[in-house]
């Protein structure tokens, strides 16, 4: 008779209390959870957190987690008493740009299926009658937004996870990780070893120290928030109870930092307009277990009168009925925050079986637990976990440096109106190409991803702007999609498909897998054929077991033994290394930060190449997807002939020291061509011309191959390999959905990403990318819809109206792909 594994918790609190519950729900009933305080209030993020549930966020994850919140934690209670009041949500705004943003934030919702309406100031002042309407200009109000009670909560999820076998040991401090093989045996705690399997820490803002118990970086930073009560409200008396707590929506003030809730006829209210406050554990307050409660816990620290008097001052200014009220209690509390704001989740990559679900919010607290047990459980979540991932973060993004600068600026902003594409201001030039300062000279305008300054467009190139042909000028943008944005980048676009440019692809993450073993190990792991002569090149598809598209990759095989992985980042190269044999016949190497690549693309790129080098850069001598060892310039490079803008050209590769020099040898011979620099934002509308996708946005393990377009890198016929079996009896002809390409019928109206989708007026699917389509003169959207007809009629929700666009064949540009087989 099989067992199910030994799991130990560690942390009682919302998410190890969810975690316990969604394990025993499945079946594993063998499950201890220990926590340092005493139970159910353990002193905490859970044992203060007020509770708000706004459930809408541009992440499709984050909002499906804070649903899945909302809907379990409206199945609980604890003897009858509720353990989330469904009162709505109501965010308002003061400034127009405020108001334009709720109307984007009501897009997100429609998007990911949650309802919400965007209303007058009359309507707020009904929904919420302490607003004053006259400091308002509207508000989002979402219905099904709420209060959680989380130490009920938990209370209740404790109840019944321990009917199912789960034990909760209180008063329990974890002081060690025992382990073996590489591997977790057991928690070693102030009383004793409990044996374990697998390990959760689910610690919160003590996550960081727990990860060093089994040398594990957790980007997270402890900050203090602040949050008061005000005493009676005479407005409210009468109204609530303690009981219900709470009629009106939760509210917040964005524009002020700050939000608002009902404690029975008193007022609550958080604050993020204060400056920054990073706790070091050594300062909490030590609360002995008897004294623990609602007054005393170690995650509340004294409250700082002078950093929330402005937003005393506001708060009385939004609901008047605070003018003749006082504070009566309020205190800083701790919780986590981390480099992007999101949470934290995945195993160790050196100590299997330890695992981590860190950062999590109430809000996304059962979502999160669900999606691990599900890891745990079946292998997989059903809800794509890229952006929560522990590995997304390259070295530099753990340091403790680049997580407390980064993690506090996520506090500052956490509540302000961010573009898409906004650059953070600092740290910045943390990893630069080898043409970098080429670029600074060309003037570089630059945007940053994962610590790599890319350059998206040249100032350089502002002259050829005045010499685009009329059918190359683009329209005039509205002030939302032209920020971080140049007309330039038309032109950059042009000479590409007209004479020649260079990109810089350094970014890209490059992983040589080498060894005995390395082509039975790519083999299994993506879809298409890897067993080809050396010099091919394959683009390939890493699957997990459910056939969801973990990664697109492209694979050159450079000897019989050593290949280069072209990567969608630090979540491959983990992927890779976890799925790596024991026996050491593969190597696998990130040699993203050691070399280079320039990509030089347009119809004279051959005229710009072949003088340089004495090798055959011919359309026979190097065919397209194949690569190759060649000089240019007497400089050793790896050629690629491959294009991601549908022209023809090549990658060129070179070890890091050379880059600079290969930059020069091409600038110099390509002065005649009208050789230029070109950027992303160049890249990105050539891409989208040409349909290619882009993982993590266009596809992820949500998706099959077939429904994104991408069936054709699937070879089932090659034999075995992950996800084989979950694609069988699929096809192009079987989809119900599809990642659809289209066309703005205005031909100027340019949308960013994750707007909602209508079909004969009812929400039906969203946007994934979208640029202006420079080659064809009509701004270009991929959005998931249903399996719809050519020429079918949609409009797409930008912002509070709607834009006409037609489902059209792809790609838009060379569908023959006769430039880039010159």
């Amino acid at each position: 008779m099989s067992t199910t594994p030994r799991v130990v918790i560690i942390g009682a609190g919302i998410v190890g209390a969810n975690l316990a519950d969604e394990l025993t729900g499945r079946g594993w009933t063998r499950v201890t959870v220990l926590d340092q305080g005493p139970l159910p209030l353990t002193g905490g993020s859970t044992s203060h957190a007020p509770g708000l549930v706004f459930q809408t966020n541009a992440s499709k994850t984050m909002t499906e987690f804070a649903t899945y919140t909302v809907e379990k934690l409206l199945g609980l209670d604890v003897d009858g008493a509720w353990c989330f009041n469904q009162v709505g949500g109501l965010e308002v705004a003061t400034t127009p740009e405020r108001l334009a943003d709720l109307h984007r934030k009501q897009g997100w919702a429609t998007s990911w299926g949650v309802p919400g309406e965007v209303v007058g100031p009359e309507e707020c002042a009904r929904l919420h009658p302490l607003l004053d309407p006259e400091q308002v200009l509207g508000g989002l109000h979402t219905p099904t937004d709420g209060l959680a009670k989380a130490s009920r909560a938990v209370v209740a999820l404790m109840r019944r996870a321990g009917s199912r076998g789960a034990e909760f040991r209180g008063s329990t401090r974890v002081v060690g990780i025992n382990q073996a093989g590489g591997r977790v045996t057991g928690v070693q705690t102030t009383h004793g070893e409990v044996p374990a399997d697998i390990v959760v820490s689910c610690g919160g803002f003590w996550g960081r120290e727990l990860g060093e118990l089994v040398g594990m970086r957790v980007p997270l930073l402890p900050l203090a928030h602040q949050y008061v009560r005000t005493g009676q409200v005479a407005e409210l008396v009468g109204r609530n109870d303690d009981e219900i707590e709470a009629r009106m929506p939760i509210l917040r003030q964005q524009d002020q930092d700050l939000y608002y809730r009902e404690h029975n006829d008193c007022i609550g209210i958080g604050s993020y307009a204060h400056r920054p406050m990073p706790v070091r554990l050594t300062d909490l307050p030590e609360v002995d277990d008897d004294d623990m409660g609602e007054a005393a816990m170690p995650s509340m620290l004294p409250f700082t009168e002078e950093d929330f008097a402005p937003s005393w001052e506001h708060s009385r200014l939004l609901l008047p009925s605070l003018r003749e009220a006082k504070i009566e209690t309020g205190f800083n509390g701790i919780f986590s925050f981390t480099p992007d704001g999101g949470p934290l989740i995945g195993e160790s990559p050196e100590v299997a079986g330890f695992w981590i679900a860190e950062a999590v919010w109430v809000t996304h607290s059962s979502g999160v637990a669900r999606a691990v047990a599900q890891l745990l459980v079946d292998g997989r979540s059903e809800i794509e976990l890229h952006g929560c991932d522990v590995a997304r973060f390259d070295e530099i993004q753990t340091t403790d440096a680049y997580v407390d600068e980064t993690s506090q600026r996520n506090f500052v902003e956490i509540y302000d109106v961010l573009h898409p594409l906004q650059p953070r201001e600092s740290p910045r030039n943390l990893r630069v190409s080898p043409f970098h300062a080429r670029q600074q000279e060309l003037g570089a305008f630059f945007l940053e991803s994962h610590g790599w300054e890319r350059p998206h467009w040249y100032e350089a190139n502002a002259h050829l702007v005045d010499e685009l042909p009329a059918e190359w000028q683009p329209p005039a943008r509205d002030a939302w999609s032209a920020m971080f944005h140049s007309p330039i980048a038309a032109a950059e676009a042009w000479r590409t498909r007209t004479a020649v440019a260079l990109y810089d692809m350094t970014p890209l993450t490059r992983i040589e897998v080498a060894g005995p073993g390395a082509l039975a190990f790519l083999e299994r792991l993506t879809t298409g054929k890897m067993d080809k002569s050396v010099g091919s090149v394959t683009y390939t598809l890493a699957l997990d077991e459910a056939g969801g598209i973990r990664s697109d990759l492209t694979v050159a095989r450079l000897a019989e033994d050593r290949f280069q992985v072209g990567a969608n980042g630090r979540l491959d190269l983990d992927h890779l290394r976890r799925q790596a044999p024991g026996d050491h016949t593969v190597q696998i190497r990130d040699i993203t930060g050691g070399t280079c690549c320039i990509g030089v693309w347009g119809p004279l790129a051959r005229d710009l190449v072949q003088p340089l080098s004495p090798d055959d850069f011919s359309h026979e001598g190097l065919k397209y997807f194949r690569a190759r060892a060649a000089q240019i310039a007497g400089i050793p490079v790896t050629a690629m002939r491959l294009s991601y803008v549908g022209e023809l050209g090549w990658e060129i590769y070179t070890s890091a020291e050379y880059g600079q020099k290969l930059w020069d040898v091409l600038w110099e011979a390509g002065r005649p061509l009208g050789v230029i620099a070109a950027g992303r934002a160049a890249f990105n509308s050539l891409r989208l011309e040409k349909g290619y996708r882009a993982w993590g946005t266009d596809m992820t393990t949500e998706h099959n191959p077939y429904e994104a377009g991408v069936g054709f890198a699937v070879r089932p016929q090659k034999g075995e390999f992950v996800g084989r079996d979950a694609l069988a009896g699929l096809g192009d002809d079987s989809v119900t959905r599809r990642l659809t390409c289209l066309t703005v019928d205005d031909g100027r109206s340019v949308v960013l990403g994750h707007e909602p989708v209508l079909l004969d007026g009812r929400p039906a699917g969203y946007v994934t990318s979208a640029a202006f389509g420079h080659s064809i003169g009509t701004p270009v959207a991929y959005a998931w819809l249903p399996a719809v007809e050519i020429g079918t009629s949609v409009e797409i929700q930008y912002f509070d109206r709607r834009v006409r666009a037609t489902v059209s064949a792809e790609p838009l540009v060379d569908p023959e792909m006769a430039r880039i087989r010159r």
